[in-house]
């Protein structure tokens, strides 16, 4: 291997790692960010607003104050160094009469002369303040003199020592000659226009979301089977488009719906009525043993295409209306045990959902009916959560193979013939296919699985 194959494998690695990295971040990234629309929108907007406010106040208060604050405490600093000057060309006067009243008077400050003083020792400098750096500056490039001053002591005073041949000079200046100290207006003001504009973004964004939202109920009613009769187009373009795009969809849906259930309805009709001259011709000939087999099939044809017409009908005109769970169990377990199987019912949580009440009794119907041609015990669970209502259904019989848990869906399966000389709609291998059919048309589904009993358990799960 060359060393050019050793360079490039060693970048490929680094690169996998830095992709792994970055990935990882990123998901961590997520992990904080929030997953509503309507919260990214309000996010989306927030973020450059306080991005653009946090960098127009670092400008300004970087720029803009430290330029004003060193020009201020320059010009105090000019004003000391004229006092010194003052005081150094005066007579000898004990009281300094004359230059307290011309800092006084003339330019704002409070002058004391300390003989015979030395300056107090230096103190514990603030982390950060900008008047006690630019202050320090020019006394040291305009004076030129040992120094000390105090600009966090007193709120509204800064306080300045300079020290001279024997004697301290005290001079008290207001904060405001040599800071510009108009911060809060300029916090308060921009704040408060944030605010303001933060309001209107988000009311104006609320109006934007909200026919989102109302397409999105729509589509999740559409889902479970239920009526969305007031929906109409709102909001912007895209919005609308999608509305009518979804509107159409459910009309092509429900016309190929209708389209089947009259077709099979006409095909039904026609046989029906050839078994009904099967069925009267059969009667004229009379009572005979080998006519038995004879009215055995048209019996089963008959009941086989009832089973096919309300595989293809599945309930549709049916309208979705708000059910009690457990007095629908409650009829389940009657009819079990009206045919001699033990059955148990328990459910847990508010039991009012909103279900098609008898497309729902005939998909647990098939459920329970399975079962109970198969196994001695029946256990009917449910629970009722903020989002799912979950009904198992277990059996103590021989359960269904892993593998062919999935193809007893299908339509026309049977997985053998001694499991399908029953009556009903098992019989024809539809009855598993129109559990589901119905679990899925309320927006669920249907799994199977191993039973604690032992043998299968078969979970319906529909949200609420």
């Amino acid at each position: 291997m060359t060393s050019l194959d050793v360079g490039l494998s060693h970048l490929r690695m680094v690169a996998g790692h830095v992709t792994g990295s970055w990935e990882r971040a990123t998901r961590w990234l997520k992990s904080f960010l929030p997953t509503r629309l309507y919260a990214r929108a309000v996010l989306i907007i927030i973020a450059p607003m306080v991005v653009l406010q946090s960098v127009i106040a670092f400008v300004f208060m970087e720029r803009h104050w430290n330029m004003v604050t060193r020009r201020l405490s320059a010009a105090v600093t000019q004003d000391v160094a004229a006092l010194i000057d003052v005081y150094g060309s005066l007579p000898d006067d004990p009281d300094h009469t004359l230059l307290r009243r011309i800092a006084q008077q003339r330019l704002g400050l409070t002058v004391d002369v300390l003989p015979g003083t030395e300056l107090p020792p230096i103190g514990q400098k603030p982390f950060f303040s900008l008047l006690d750096l630019a202050l320090s500056d020019e006394i040291r490039k305009q004076i030129g003199r040992p120094f000390w001053i105090d600009t966090v002591g007193r709120s509204a005073l800064v306080e300045i020592r300079i020290q001279l041949d024997n004697n301290v000079m005290r001079i008290f200046a207001p904060r405001s000659a040599a800071y510009a100290s108009n911060s809060e207006i300029f916090l308060l003001w921009m704040v408060g226009t944030s605010l303001v504009l933060i309001t209107v973004a988000i009311l104006f964004l609320r109006n934007q979301i909200r026919p989102i939202l109302r397409l999105t109920e729509a589509v999740e009613n559409f889902g479970k089977g239920r009526d969305v009769p007031s929906f109409g187009p709102r909001g912007a373009q895209e919005v609308r488009r999608a509305a009518l795009a979804f509107i159409e969809m459910k009309r092509r849906v429900e016309r190929s719906m209708d389209q089947r259930t009259t077709m099979l309805a006409g095909v039904s009709h026609d046989l029906r009525t050839v078994l009904t001259r099967f069925k009267l011709e059969l009667a004229l000939m009379g009572e005979a043993p080998e006519f038995d087999a004879l009215k055995k099939d048209v019996a089963e044809m008959e009941r086989m295409v009832e089973a096919y017409l309300a595989f293809a009908r599945g309930d549709s005109g049916e309208q979705a209306e708000p059910t009690d769970m457990t007095a629908f169990l409650d009829e389940l377990k009657a009819d079990a045990e009206r045919y001699g199987h033990r059955t148990e019912v328990t459910f847990h949580g508010h039991p009012v959902v909103t279900v098609r009440p008898h497309a729902f009794k005939r998909c647990l119907g098939n459920l329970v009916s399975n079962a109970a041609r198969f196994a001695e015990y029946i256990s009917i669970g449910g629970r009722r959560d903020h989002r799912w209502l979950t009904i198992t259904i277990d059996d103590n019989g021989p359960g269904i193979p892993p593998h062919m848990r999935d193809e007893v869906f299908k339509p026309f399966l049977r997985l053998d013939d001694a499991r399908n000389q029953d009556e009903g709609e098992s019989g024809t291998g539809l009855g598993l296919a129109i559990a589901r059919d119905i679990a899925r048309s309320h927006g669920g589904d249907i799994l199977l699985g191993d039973s604690p009993l032992g043998g299968l358990r078969a979970t319906v799960r529909i949200p609420v």
